[in-house]
Formats: C-alpha cells, sequence, structure tokens
C-alpha cells in the first residue's frame, strides 16, 4: 500500500521550493547506503554541479504562503503511516503462519473444510437464502448440477482424514488426482443420463443434469465420437479415480475383493483357524509350563536362568530324534526391566555363560523405559545361537557330508583308478582324547550397562540440541570394546546431518575412534559406535563353550570374539573357504592365528583336520611343534613355504582325480561313502581306501612368502583358493603389511572372507576390505569381520587365548599321539639338483651372467661376450641355459632377449642355479 501512495504523488521535486532543503536531509537519513555508492557519488562530482547549477539559472517562482500545502502534507503523512501499519500488520500474520506448528495448520485446513460442509450443507439441503445461499446455488449446483448434495459429504470426509491421518501429507496429491478423476467421469455419465442439455438450453437445464462440470466432460466426447464411446470412457474415468482414490492396483482387486468379503462376513478366511491354533498351542504351553511343581511364577520382565537340566534334556530329545529347541531363552521385545531385573540378566549371564558355555543375554538399553529386551530372534534349532547382524553359519559334519546326487548314474565297479601317492592318515588303531575345556580359563558376563554410557548419552543429546538436529538416542548395546548407540531421526531429518556432526561426536565424547553406521542393518536408525573406556576381555573358553553346549561337532568351526550387540561370534573355516587376516603390528592378529590353531585342536583330532603351519618370523608359531595335527614340521623358510604351496596343490590335483573317479562332488560325500562302505576300490588293486581329512594351511606372514618367490608363492595361492574348496583343504593368510604388492589383485578375488584389525591407513583398509572402516579401530583385537556373502562387516572384539592355555592344550594333544610327517612336502629342490648336471664347470660363469643380466635387465649375447670376456659360442651357450631356466625369453632374430625375472628374485634364481636346498 505504501508503494502505491508514493507512487502517486506526481508533483515534480524541482517544482517544489522545499526539494533543495529536503535533499540533505535525505541524506543524512539514509547512512546505511553502501560504501561502493558513496565513493560512486565521489568520483561523479563534475556531472551533478552543472545539473544543479542549471536549474538554478531557471526562475522559480517564490510560491506564496498557502494553508492548502500543510494540510496537504498532514494528510500524506496519516496515509503513509496507516499503510505501513497494515503492511505490517499481514506480514506479522503471515510470519506467524509460517511459524505455526504442522499439525495445527492441518488442523484450522480441516475446521476450515467442516465449515464449508455445513455452509454447502445449508445451501444444497435446507435451500438457505440470502448472498451466501446464492452463491452456493451458483458456485456448487451450477457446477455438480444434481450432485450437488453430495458435496458437503465429500468434504467432511475430506476434513475428517486431514484429522485422523495429519501424517500422511504424500497421499494428500494422490487423493486429488483420483477424486477428481471420479467426480468427473460420475458428473459425465450423469449429464449423458440426463440427455445431455447444451447452453441453448438454459442453465436451469445444465443444473438439473450434471452440472457445468458433466457438461464440460460430456460435451467434447459427444461431440467427438458420439455417446457410444463416450459413455465407456466416463466409466473408466470413474474406475480409475476409485483405483487411485484407495490406492488399488488393478492386480490387487481381487485380493482386496477378498478382504472385503472376509470383513462383511460374506466369505471364509481360512487363514484363522491357523491363528487360532497357533493361539491355542501357545496357550497350552503357557499353562503347561505354570502346572510344574517347584517351579516359581516369574514376572513378565524377568529373563528365565539357564537350567542344566534342560540341556540333558534336549540331548536327549535330539538323540531320540526330536528336533531340539534353542537352549538360550529370548526375551521379548516388548519387555521392560527395573534394576532387579537387570541383576536378575546379569546372575543368567553368569550362571548361563560361565558355568554352562551359554551366550550372555542379548540386552539393549532403552533410555526411556529402563532397559528392554533386544531384538528376539526366533528359536529355531541352529547349531549355534547366533545374532541377527551375523550371516548364521551352517553346520558342516566331516563324519556325515552332504547326501550325493541320486541323480547320477552308478559308478562302474571296473573302472581303473587314477595313480596317487598314499593318502593323509594315522598309524595305527589308535584312541584319541580331545582336550578339555577346563584348561581354558573362564570370562564373566558382559556389562550391559555404566555410567560411561549415560554420560556418553548426555553428550551425544547435547549435540543434537545445540546443532539443531531432530534426532535422539533410543537406545544403546554395549560390546566389550565399543558401544553401539541407536540413534532415531525426527520427520524430513536427513541421514547426511548425523554424518556431517562425526567431527563434533568425537570432540563431545572425547575419543577420535568414533564410527558411524548409517543405518544400522535391520533397524530404521542411525547407530554411532563409541570406544568404551572400561573395555572387557573376551576368553576363547566362554566362546568354545557355547558351541559345545549347542552340540556343534563341526571340527572346523573356530572362534572370533564377541560382536558389538554381546553376541559371540563363531564361523566354520570349511564354510569360509579361506580367509584373509590383516592389521597392522600390535592390533591382534597373531592372537586370531593363536586362537583359530587351538580351536582346531581342541574341537578336531588329527583325523579330522591336519595342518601346514608357516612362519617365517620363527617365534610366532613355534608353540605348536610337534602337535599331532601337523604333516610336516613347522616351515620357517620361505621357500620350502613355496614348495609346501605346491605340494598342496598336487595334493588338491590327487583328491580330485579321486572325486572325479567315483563321481562325487565333495569330499564329505566320498568320506561319507568311505566310511560307510559303499566306496570300494577295484579287484586286484592294493589301495586301502580310506577318508580324507580336512587340511588347513595357515601362513602366518604373507609378506616374507612374496618377498622370496612371488610368482611362485602367488600362483599357488591362486590355484588353491579357486579349487581347493571342494577338496576339503582351506588356507588362512595372514600379513601385517596389508599393501597391494602383497595381497594382489588376484589373491584378493579369490579370498572371500576377510578379517581386519587396526590398519594405519585408509588405502590399507580398502586393500583388505574393499571398504573404508579398519582406520578407525582402536587396535588390540578390535577388528571388522566380512564373511563370504556378508555385504557389510560386522565389528567385534577378537577373543584372547594366553600362552599357558596354548600350552597346556599342546602338551594334552602330545600326550595323546605323537606327530606323522610326511616326507614328500618340502623336497621340491631335490628334483632341481638333477637337471642342473648340463652345467658343468661353467657354473660360476652362469651365476655371473644372470646377475649381470638381471640386474641390467638386458639379455644380449655381445653384452655377454663384453663383460665376461667369452667368446661367441660361450656366451651363445650360457644364453641358451638362462633361457632353459626361464631367466630370459626365447631369441627373436637380432633383439635383445625379454629377461623374465626381476631383480629382487635374483637371490632365488642363484640358489636354483647353484642346487641349494634353501634350508
Amino acid at each position: 500500500m505504501s508503494a502505491v501512495v508514493s507512487t502517486g504523488n506526481l508533483t515534480p521535486m524541482a517544482s517544489r521550493p522545499s526539494a533543495a532543503k529536503k535533499q540533505p536531509a535525505k541524506k543524512a537519513a539514509a547512512p546505511a547506503k553502501a560504501p561502493a555508492k558513496r565513493a560512486a557519488a565521489k568520483k561523479a562530482p563534475a556531472k551533478k554541479a552543472p545539473a544543479r547549477k542549471a536549474a538554478a539559472k531557471k526562475p522559480v517562482p517564490a510560491p506564496a504562503p498557502s494553508p492548502t500545502g500543510g494540510v496537504y502534507r498532514l494528510v500524506r503523512a496519516i496515509w503513509l503511516g496507516l499503510a505501513h501499519a497494515v503492511g505490517a500488520v499481514f506480514r506479522g500474520i503471515g510470519n506467524g503462519a509460517k511459524n505455526l506448528d504442522p499439525a495445527h495448520r492441518k488442523d484450522g485446513v480441516a475446521l476450515l473444510l467442516f465449515g464449508l460442509a455445513l455452509i454447502v450443507a445449508a445451501g444444497t439441503w435446507a435451500d438457505l437464502r440470502g448472498p451466501v445461499g446464492d452463491l452456493v446455488e451458483i458456485l456448487v449446483t451450477g457446477s455438480f448440477g444434481r450432485l450437488d448434495l453430495l458435496v458437503p459429504i465429500l468434504l467432511a470426509v475430506i476434513a475428517v482424514r486431514f484429522v485422523r491421518h495429519p501424517e500422511k501429507p504424500e497421499a494428500n496429491g494422490r487423493i486429488v488426482i483420483g477424486l477428481s478423476a471420479l467426480v468427473i467421469g460420475v458428473l459425465g455419465q450423469v449429464h449423458i443420463a440426463c440427455g445431455a442439455p447444451a447452453r441453448s438450453d438454459g442453465m436451469q437445464a445444465i443444473r438439473d443434469a450434471g452440472g457445468l462440470i458433466g457438461w464440460g466432460a460430456a460435451t467434447p466426447l459427444t461431440y467427438t465420437m458420439g455417446e457410444v464411446l463416450a459413455v465407456p470412457l466416463l466409466v473408466l474415468l470413474t474406475v480409475f479415480g476409485l483405483l487411485v482414490v484407495t490406492a488399488t492396483p488393478v492386480n490387487a482387486i481381487p485380493q482386496r475383493l477378498r478382504q472385503l468379503g472376509v470383513r462383511l462376513g460374506v466369505l471364509h478366511d481360512p487363514a484363522a483357524d491357523e491363528y487360532d491354533d497357533l493361539d491355542d498351542d501357545a496357550r497350552y504351553d503357557e499353562q503347561w509350563r505354570e502346572a510344574l511343581p517347584g517351579r516359581p511364577r516369574r514376572r513378565s520382565g524377568a529373563v528365565q536362568a539357564y537350567d542344566p537340566g534342560d540341556a540333558e534334556q534336549e540331548a536327549l530329545s535330539r538323540r531320540r530324534g526330536r528336533p531340539r529347541r534353542s537352549a538360550v531363552p529370548q526375551p521379548s521385545m516388548d519387555r521392560r526391566m527395573d534394576a532387579v531385573d537387570i541383576a536378575a540378566a546379569a546372575a543368567a549371564d553368569l550362571d548361563g555363560a560361565v558355568l554352562h558355555g551359554m551366550p550372555p543375554s542379548r540386552i539393549v538399553a532403552d533410555l526411556t523405559q529402563g532397559v528392554s529386551g533386544g531384538d528376539g530372534e526366533p528359536t529355531t534349532p541352529t547349531p549355534v545361537p547366533a545374532p541377527a547382524a551375523r550371516p548364521k553359519q551352517e553346520k558342516l559334519k566331516t563324519g556325515g557330508g552332504a547326501v550325493p546326487d541320486l541323480t547320477k548314474s552308478a559308478p562302474q565297479e571296473t573302472r581303473e583308478l587314477p595313480p596317487r601317492a598314499e593318502q593323509l592318515q594315522l598309524s595305527g588303531d589308535i584312541t584319541y582324547s580331545l582336550p578339555s575345556l577346563d584348561l581354558l580359563e573362564r570370562g564373566g558376563p558382559g556389562k550391559v550397562r555404566s555410567a560411561a554410557n549415560d554420560a556418553v548419552v548426555a553428550s551425544l543429546t547435547n549435540v543434537f540440541t545445540e546443532f539443531k538436529v531432530d534426532a535422539a538416542v533410543t537406545g544403546f548395546t554395549r560390546g566389550p570394546t565399543v558401544t553401539r548407540y541407536e540413534v532415531e531421526l525426527g520427520p524430513a531429518v536427513k541421514v547426511e546431518r548425523i554424518t556431517a556432526l562425526a567431527k563434533n561426536i568425537a570432540y563431545a565424547v572425547a575419543s577420535p575412534d568414533v564410527r558411524i553406521i548409517s543405518p544400522i542393518p535391520g533397524k530404521s536408525a542411525v547407530g554411532i559406535e563409541i570406544p568404551n573406556t572400561d573395555r572387557e576381555m573376551v576368553n576363547l573358553g566362554d566362546v568354545l563353550r557355547l558351541a559345545e553346549s549347542a552340540e556343534d561337532d563341526d571340527p572346523m568351526l573356530v572362534a572370533f570374539g564377541k560382536d558389538v550387540e554381546g553376541g559371540y561370534v563363531m564361523h566354520s573355516l570349511a564354510k569360509m573357504p579361506h580367509m584373509l587376516v590383516a592389521g597392522a603390528t600390535g592390533s591382534g592378529k597373531s592372537s586370531c592365528i593363536n586362537c583359530l590353531i587351538t580351536s582346531v585342536m581342541i574341537r578336531a583330532t588329527p583325523e579330522d583336520v591336519r595342518m601346514i603351519l608357516v612362519d617365517p618370523k620363527r617365534v610366532e608359531l613355534t608353540a605348536y611343534e610337534g602337535i599331532p595335527h601337523l604333516i610336516t614340521p613347522i616351515i620357517t623358510n620361505p621357500k620350502r613355504a613355496a614348495e609346501a604351496l605346491q605340494w598342496v596343490v598336487r595334493e588338491m590335483d590327487l583328491r580330485y582325480d579321486d572325486l572325479a573317479a567315483y563321481g562325487y562332488r565333495h569330499i564329505d560325500d566320498f568320506n561319507r561313502a568311505v566310511r560307510e562302505g559303499t566306496v570300494k576300490p577295484p579287484e586286484g588293486s592294493e589301495r586301502e581306501l580310506q577318508a580324507y581329512p580336512y587340511l588347513l594351511v595357515i601362513v602366518d606372514e604373507l609378506a616374507d612368502l612374496m618377498m622370496v618367490a612371488p610368482r611362485d608363492v602367488e600362483d599357488s595361492i591362486v590355484r588353491i583358493t579357486q579349487l581347493a574348496r571342494a577338496a576339503g583343504i582351506h588356507l588362512v593368510l595372514a600379513t601385517q603389511r596389508p599393501s597391494v604388492d602383497v595381497v594382489t589383485g588376484l589373491i584378493k578375488a579369490n579370498v572371500p572372507s576377510r578379517l581386519a584389525f587396526a590398519t594405519s591407513s585408509l588405502a590399507d583398509s580398502r586393500v583388505i576390505l574393499d571398504q573404508p572402516g579398519a582406520e578407525k579401530l582402536i587396535g588390540k583385537g578390535d577388528g571388522l569381520f566380512l564373511p563370504m556373502g556378508a555385504n557389510k562387516p560386522t565389528r567385534m572384539q577378537g577373543a584372547f587365548v594366553t600362552e599357558a592355555e596354548v600350552a597346556a592344550v599342546v602338551q594334552h594333544c602330545k600326550d595323546q599321539m605323537a606327530p606323522v610327517f610326511r616326507d614328500d612336502v618340502t623336497v621340491g629342490t631335490k628334483q632341481k639338483k638333477e637337471i642342473d648336471e648340463d652345467i658343468g664347470d661353467d657354473l660360476d660363469l652362469l651365476c655371473q651372467a644372470a646377475e649381470l643380466v638381471v640386474s641390467t635387465q638386458f639379455g644380449s649375447t655381445s653384452m655377454l661376450q663384453r663383460k665376461l670376456r667369452v667368446g661367441f659360442a660361450k656366451a651363445g651357450r650360457l644364453m641358451d641355459l638362462m633361457e632353459s631356466r626361464n631367466i630370459v625369453g626365447p631369441s627373436e632374430g637380432s633383439k635383445a632377449r625379454d629377461v623374465l625375472v626381476k631383480p629382487d628374485e635374483l637371490d632365488g634364481v642363484l640358489a636354483v642355479i647353484r642346487g641349494d636346498s634353501g634350508g
């Protein structure tokens, strides 16, 4: 309004007597001008000065004092003041509406629609008189025709929806489109049914039909294609509108009609009987449990302690063939526990986890209702209860194996067996007893909540408040090393708002190792993992006692540790089937290898699993020297390690020969057939078939092997990891230098399972896991476990086994049986000695020539003549000897030969030429 008034003043500034006087006043009244404008005004004083002088030359008549001028200025000032006031009031109302709560705004819209429904109902139903009634008749009756009586009902239904469902604004557009199509289709059909009156028939005739909307929808269709096609098209439009309003796809119409019939009682729902049966079973089970003598009735929020008698009953049930229920009672999701219940849960953990090898209760701290039970898993007969965040490990029995394929034809008895060496076997009929779990220490139950967790929750809440992020910490799960806090976002809050606060959160909780997971797998929440100030120890014995209590007899099941949710992490190496363990020095890699080997010794006999241990460091695996599971002494020389890997490749090929000869696809099937006696050697063969044990190869430091013989080691590892799964051969590679020249692309592509401990850089984390995360770990066993088939790694605290425990287990195994070594594992250099006889007296000269060619990377006969001062025949013979040993490539005319050996491989090449054993 003020703008209109100011532009309406047409009095020229030059004709006003007070214009020159007001100009300085205006300049003084605007001190907030930009400095740029002031500078521009100062730079051009010459242009403004002549203009002022020219204006002064014009004769300006002196105005006579008149009372009308003062009245005009007074009226103008009053008008401008009122305009500013009214504008400020309206602007304040608009800003207030913007700041109004969305719920109040939706309630206001609903009440407005209710008011309109009342007015329209009074005008159409009660023949309202007056200007309002005339307006209703013109707008509503004129637009909707005969169906104007339904308009108030439609408005009331929309208002009720706004009141009942204010949280679903995304459906408003769908409902508007559906109602528009429905109204246009129905009114068009009504207009045609009433004779399709035209405008020449008068407005009253249109009102008695479908109104202006029906006339506008039906007239173009009837004019262009006639009523025969216009009516079906309008019917389709009506059906489309109805489907859009009810959010019903066309393929779901039969299901919706069936549900409608069930609600109306016309049809019978067969699923209701199943639900009734389930409810009856649950009711009967609850009544049976309450009727047991001597068992006190517990409150719904208490956690039941583990009873050893239940485990015995479950074991008997399993032996009799009945399905076994899970030995761990899972708390329901909606239960709440007070301080007494938390104490009961801790007691249950102590009784179950420590005394009987049961896992601790997976309790999630609820910050609003005390402590609530975590996401309970269904009670299924899985061999090892595992948290839902981990992929379920499957059970693989050495003695049972998989059922052979019955669709194949029976193998012929007269088929000749491939020639092979002796199988891996035990000498004699020896009774072997597994070590007792009492040799391993017991640990206490993990904490559920501490004062440090409450302090972190307060810090996170303060950060969200300061940065005005609509988010709240709704709970947390405490692990032995880190605690994962669950953060739920408000409506219309981006997840990036939380991830962008990573540094601020780290500053608030005084910890640089903050890891954000968005979202938590299986939950609509963002996870923030923060290290605990009071870390806990995870003992290997506790994890193995859990596997024993679950009666899982997989010999390749190894214990890894405990995850963030407090559940034990264990997995079968037969299902992995190969694993890469990497991390910086002191991150817990050696402890993981010790736990892996100890798990195999405790759970498997030498008949089940045989091992090859490679320890280039010479001090890491010396404690396991002499255990009966070894097929060769612990290998410390990198060259012999390369030979051992090549022997593993040959052993794999021989096993595949047997599998192909007898028609089996996996070593477990073959072993089962051998134990059952269904597989027999052909007549006349002196070979005695025996079951193959699993062969586990553990390399403690891969970098040392790759430095000495990278090509041989890489070729052997790639071939083993590609093919050895079905042959029962599994590989575990460990390194503290996860670089691309050690863990090459071929090795990574064929080793699907990864375990990353703390790394020094982001690049190392990407080499191990193909994603960041390991660089934020805090060391000392804190790792990320990514088994085969998992999408995201699971954070866990690795288990720990002391040297005294390892010594006790090793001594028990040594007392049971002496190792039976194979002599053909590391004898590759003896065969190479035989092919070196053609060198003769030229050994030293050949070594000089090889050193010269490899160091210069230039293979030329003329160069050898000049450098070694030999004739052309001798230089040509040296070049031929190097070609036969794959040092240089074949001759290509006058070109220099390609050098096939790198300078860092020179020592190995010279050792091969001299025939050294490398030992």
